[in-house]
């Protein structure tokens, strides 16, 4: 109790700090790798850095990069990047519910950070709540600015490092089960990432480019929320996991 009241009592960017640093970590990593794949790419530091400050998005970046280097013109790698990021529309949907009222110049800043990993984050937050637009984006832009330095970085040692010597699929594939396990607080929850995984999988088989991510989390999302209004009172009013 005591601990919980420290963290409610303390300044937003504090707050948003402590919330963000698993993010950071994981961006660590994950950005130096994408530096060091797009510097040996053939891809500047500068060129690398320019494309984290205005995408910064890295599976979209990581396509990009892939797209780029095999000799693709902009035309089809702006139209990938741009149906890899669809899914972005639902994550605001979600989050516009816990900013109505919030200026439209801290709104436009809070979009440009928000990512896979920063939604996560703070739609758990502001679900349990206290959790403001300051926390929020917070959260967003330090993960912005480590992703920025950890990519730039790459970017410097990308010729010293052998190529194929990181297993980026399962790094990246292991940061969203983190996520996800901080999203799981009830029976629901759990069951509707399970019927979104399961969906995902099967519509992947026969559907092109990234629609069954979106069309798997609709369903999925749907179902949640016709069990969750169908539990009697007392179920729906259930606690959530400290």
């Amino acid at each position: 109790m005591g601990a919980e009241m420290i963290r409610n009592t303390a300044p937003s960017w504090v707050q948003g700090m402590k919330a963000a640093w698993p993010i950071c970590a994981g961006y660590l990593a994950i950005g130096i790798s994408f530096g060091i794949i797009a510097r040996q790419s053939g891809f500047t530091v500068v060129q690398i850095g320019l494309m984290s400050v205005i995408v910064f998005a890295g599976s979209a970046q990581f396509i990009a990069v892939s797209m780029i280097s095999s000799g693709a013109s902009v035309i089809p790698v702006i139209t990938a990047t741009f149906f890899v990021n669809l899914r972005h529309v639902l994550m605001s949907s979600t989050l516009s519910l816990h900013l109505k009222g919030t200026r439209k110049s801290l709104l436009t800043l809070f979009a440009y950070g928000m990512t896979d990993e920063s939604f996560a984050v703070n739609f758990t937050r502001f679900s349990k709540g206290p959790w403001d637009i300051r926390s929020a984006l917070t959260v967003n832009h330090a993960a912005n600015l480590f992703w920025i330095a950890s990519t730039i970085a790459g970017g410097y040692i990308g010729h010293l490092v052998p190529k194929g010597a990181f297993g980026l699929d399962y790094a990246l594939t292991a940061m969203f089960l983190s996520l996800l396990v901080l999203q799981l607080t009830s029976r629901i929850v759990a069951l509707t990432a399970l019927v979104s995984g399961v969906l995902a999988v099967l519509f992947s088989l026969v559907l092109p480019g990234t629609w069954y991510v979106i069309l798997a989390t609709m369903i999925a999302a749907t179902l949640g929320v016709m069990l969750q209004g169908s539990l009697p009172a007392a179920a729906r009013k259930e606690r959530r996991r400290p």
